[in-house]
């Protein structure tokens, strides 16, 4: 098998969609359906401040991890770009169940949830497939995203995930170096850690090598 890392391409995003679909049954993202999240990763692609990578294996895409370098205004960024797109693509969710409305302007807006600071950017989606998960595709990813944040100048990465019933998640992040560095609940008693990793020589050294970059 020849499996690789390499940048995201706008061809990529069918293929990725069906990748985040796969891995994230039952999440708010998920259940807006296909359109909606080909219209969020093509924002990510086209935004300048996009960080996008896939992991290619015999060619077909095994994993995904997708960010900003510049997450102050990202959101407002898209939907100035994409307003029209987003907005047809959020018809049939909204139909299917009008209550959702107000947690997907919270989503589009994100009020206070991630930290915005100076220098710092953010990792805001990652995905392995199922049946390529253990094969070190998801550390492969990480690794590629922090080193082209690292590129860009930022001195640190931050990512949110789930607190409660997601210690798989939670343990790979602390391996990666990832801190802990706040919990929060959001307005649907969804409870979150926030962790934050920096992007020193040295961290980055180790994380190439294999090792816990602590």
């Amino acid at each position: 098998m020849s499996q690789f890392i390499r940048i995201m391409e706008a061809h990529d995003v069918a293929l990725v969609v069906k990748a985040h679909l796969a891995s994230f049954p039952g999440f708010f993202l998920t259940f807006l359906g296909p359109a909606f999240l080909a219209e969020f990763y093509t924002g990510i692609l086209t935004d300048p401040s996009g960080i996008a990578f896939v992991s290619e294996e015999d060619g077909q895409i095994a994993g995904f991890v997708a960010g900003t370098s510049q997450p102050a205004g990202f959101y407002m960024r898209l939907l100035r770009q994409r307003w029209w797109w987003f907005g047809l693509a959020s018809i049939k969710p909204v139909l299917r169940n009008p209550r959702i409305v107000p947690r997907l302007l919270r989503a589009l807006t994100m009020p206070g949830q991630a930290r915005s600071a100076e220098g710092e950017g953010t990792l805001m989606s990652i995905a392995v497939l199922p049946d390529k998960q253990g094969q070190g595709i998801g550390q492969a990813l990480v690794r590629a995203f922090l080193s082209e944040a690292a590129q860009r100048g930022l001195a640190k990465v931050n990512l949110t995930t789930d607190q409660v019933n997601n210690d798989a998640a939670n343990h790979f992040y602390q391996r990666l170096g990832f801190s802990c560095v706040r919990h929060f609940l959001t307005p649907e008693d969804r409870q979150m850690n926030e962790y934050v990793t920096d992007l020193s020589p040295r961290h980055l050294v180790l994380l190439e090598r294999g090792y816990p970059a602590f």
